[in-house]
């Protein structure tokens, strides 16, 4: 299904390895999963937010709550993907992603070749027991995201 690229939409490029595939030269479908939360990591650190210090201060990180892909083509050993991600809408403390992976040199010439929606929940984590309670996102974060909406 094609939509309208958003004009804020974030691309990370993917070389795919030989370890990515199948024994028939096939990406393996949970490693798009990888690949998205790449970009979703390379999309914070060029917004200046590194995911080591937010889980330092203010103690907390971005959990996966939902995923829904359709996989359209399979990608192949030594294809160059561009992996992109647009947010669609920004709660209190989470964020709705459309991710997609795409082949091709050239956004004319771009191949959909996997889609999906990801949901994350934004959680405080105690580093003393582990455990995770849903919590709002930082307000500098925040800030940055709504000013893409």
């Amino acid at each position: 299904m094609k939509h309208a690229r958003k004009s804020d939409a974030f691309d990370h490029t993917v070389r795919i390895y030989y370890e990515d595939t199948d024994a028939g030269g096939v990406v393996y479908y949970a490693n798009y999963l990888k690949f998205f939360e790449r970009c979703r990591t390379e999309w914070l650190r060029a917004m200046g937010f590194d995911q080591v210090d937010l889980l330092r201060d203010p103690g907390i990180a971005f959990v996966v709550r939902s995923v829904d892909l359709d996989y359209l083509k399979p990608a192949r050993l030594d294809d160059l993907l561009t992996i992109s991600l647009e947010v669609e809408k920004i709660t209190r403390s989470q964020i709705f992603f459309r991710q997609h992976v795409r082949r091709g040199d050239t956004r004319e010439t771009w191949e959909e070749l996997v889609n999906g929606a990801i949901q994350v929940v934004c959680v405080r984590i105690d580093t003393g027991t582990g455990r995770m309670k849903v919590t709002s996102i930082p307000a500098p974060l925040r800030a940055q995201l709504e000013a893409i909406q």
